[in-house]
Formats: C-alpha cells, structure tokens, sequence
C-alpha cells in the first residue's frame, strides 16, 4: 500500500494512527534515506500510544524506551552500527519478542542492516518523489491477520 504524505505533520499523522491501534509484540522495520522522517513518524508513533515525552532520535543511545504509555515503545536506530556482529549484540529480539521486558511496539530505524528478521512485521518505507513523500508500507507475512483490518484503517485517513 502506497500512501502520499503531504509533509512531516502527515507522517506523524500516520504513525499515530498506527500506534492507537497496533498490539504488543508489533515490529515496524522503517527504511529509508536521512531525512525521510523515520524519527517523525515514531514520534506520532508514540503519540498514537499515549506517550507525552519527546521521542528523539536514538542515533547515538542506539534504544530509546518509553514505557509511560498504552503500550512500551522500544525505538532502535541501526545508522551507526555497520557489522552484522554489533546489531545482534543490541539482541533485538528481546524487545520484539517481549519475554525480558513488557511487551510493546518495536520501532527500528535503518533496519536494512538487520542481520535477521522477526517472524511478522510491519514494513514502512518513506521516500521522496518529485512531488511528494511517499509512504509504502507492507506486511510480513503477507497473510497477517492484522494485515486488512489496519488496511482498511490506514486507507481511511485522509493525510
């Protein structure tokens, strides 16, 4: 599903939305260039959770917890890890997993360098054209359940 995103208030938009109605253990695997607005959409991300603190970049913390909302918000950062050694050292599993801490919404950013994948995930792509930003998101595994009812949510909002 593609979706145009009129600017950063519009990706925040949609990353809300998804946080009031995604459940624990929900992985979303976010790509794309610098400046895409991975960051922006975790932040409505965690405003869709009930989070009120502001989410910032873990760029260099590399994990950000915030457990004051509906759900925990574990948001990664893969930018400044390069070798496959120094992310599974994060042990990202344990976040989307939710076994070592409460189960939550995980958010890792430049997941392209994740040296393995969870069972089922949220992919969200922002990119640029030369029109306007553009969010492609899909489901791993493509038969999810959760698949058509957050469709049908997703496509519903007028961004």
């Amino acid at each position: 599903m593609n979706i145009t995103l009129a600017n950063a208030e519009a990706t925040q938009a949609l990353g809300n939305k998804l946080g009031e109605i995604l459940v624990p253990n929900s992985v979303i695997l976010l790509f794309g260039e610098l400046g895409a607005g991975k960051t922006t959409f975790v932040q409505g991300l965690g405003e869709g959770l009930g989070i009120t603190i502001p989410i910032v970049s873990p760029t260099f913390t590399l994990v950000n917890e915030y457990q004051q909302g509906r759900l925990p918000l574990y948001h990664l950062d893969l930018y400044r890890l390069e070798s496959p050694e120094a992310i599974a050292g994060l042990f990202p599993e344990t976040y989307w997993e939710g076994k070592e801490v409460r189960p939550g919404i995980t958010a890792i950013e430049w997941a392209n360098r994740l040296p393995y994948l969870p069972e089922s995930y949220l992919e969200v792509s922002l990119f640029q054209t030369e029109v306007a930003r553009q969010a492609k998101i899909e489901f791993y595994p493509h038969n999810s359940e959760a698949r058509l009812s957050i469709f049908k949510i997703i496509k519903d909002i007028a961004i």
